[in-house]
């Protein structure tokens, strides 16, 4: 269902109160929506701010990356991904990154290259070796229906990996 007029984050707040919001039992279904997605245009557009002032942030771009695959974007992402792998050449979490983009799309020799130029730089990296491993294996499946689907909830999963390994830095 198409929701028309979604609020931003700022009409929200003036609609209700902090109070107001707290006190509530039950909100309507399209208003929670509403409240969903303005979070997540919010969170969007900080992330691009980030990116905008550091275009070498990393933790950024995975975290776009993710939020545009989680849209189906996945275009998007790659764009994005592509930008900061400019500003921070070899990055093995953007080359991770950029590797399981183009797996869910279908690019597996794209995205082998990508984890294998990784590999180059750090061969002990598990979370490379295993999205290697992985991409192999789907390029390997009929059945493109089924490569996807298995890919997509592997994404997240990989995504997030990447996201971990940059706070450990």
């Amino acid at each position: 269902m198409m929701l028309t007029g979604c609020a931003s984050l700022s009409d929200l707040r003036e609609q209700w109160s902090t109070s107001d919001l707290a006190d509530a039992k039950e909100f309507d279904p399209a208003m929670r929506e509403r409240i969903s997605r303005a979070l997540i245009d919010a969170d969007e557009q900080n992330l691009r701010a980030a990116l905008d002032q550091r275009p070498d942030n990393v933790n950024a771009a995975i975290s776009l990356a993710r939020a545009l695959l989680a849209r189906n974007s996945s275009d998007e992402a790659l764009q994005v991904l592509n930008e900061v792998l400019l500003a921070a050449p070899g990055d093995l979490r953007a080359l991770n990154a950029k590797g399981v983009v183009l797996d869910q799309q279908g690019r597996h020799e794209e995205a082998q290259v990508l984890y294998r130029q990784g590999l180059a730089i750090e061969p002990t990296n598990s979370m490379l070796r295993n999205n290697l491993k992985l991409s192999a294996a789907l390029e390997g499946k009929t059945g493109s229906q089924n490569s996807n689907q298995e890919l997509q909830t592997g994404d997240q999963y990989t995504l997030a990996r990447s996201r971990s390994h940059s706070q450990q830095r």
